[in-house]
């Protein structure tokens, strides 16, 4: 029984010595998440981000333009309008 005995604690040993290496591994596995470069991924998702960025400021100048156009011309058909009235009613005197 003697030699059960040391070769428990033999394993033992080499059980918690395994597992603080797991532990020390995955610990400094997880330093290394906070990487300083980019991956590709990132880097596609940053441009991707940047495009839609640049294609909604665009839309937005594009969208503020119609609407002074569409403005203006609503202005004219209302002046022509009245225009029109007017003429209508010096014609019947």
């Amino acid at each position: 029984m003697g030699r059960f005995k040391e070769a428990m604690k033999k394993l033992k040993s080499i059980s918690s010595g395994a597992l603080a290496l797991v532990f020390v591994l995955s610990a400094g596995a997880c330093g290394k998440s906070e990487r300083k470069s980019e991956g590709p991924a990132e880097k596609a998702g940053a441009t991707m981000g940047k495009a839609i960025d640049q294609a909604t400021e665009k839309a937005g100048e594009a969208m503020e333009k119609a609407g002074e156009t569409l403005k203006e011309a609503g202005q004219k058909v209302k002046e022509g309008a009245a225009e029109a009235i007017d003429k209508m009613k010096d014609t019947k005197k």
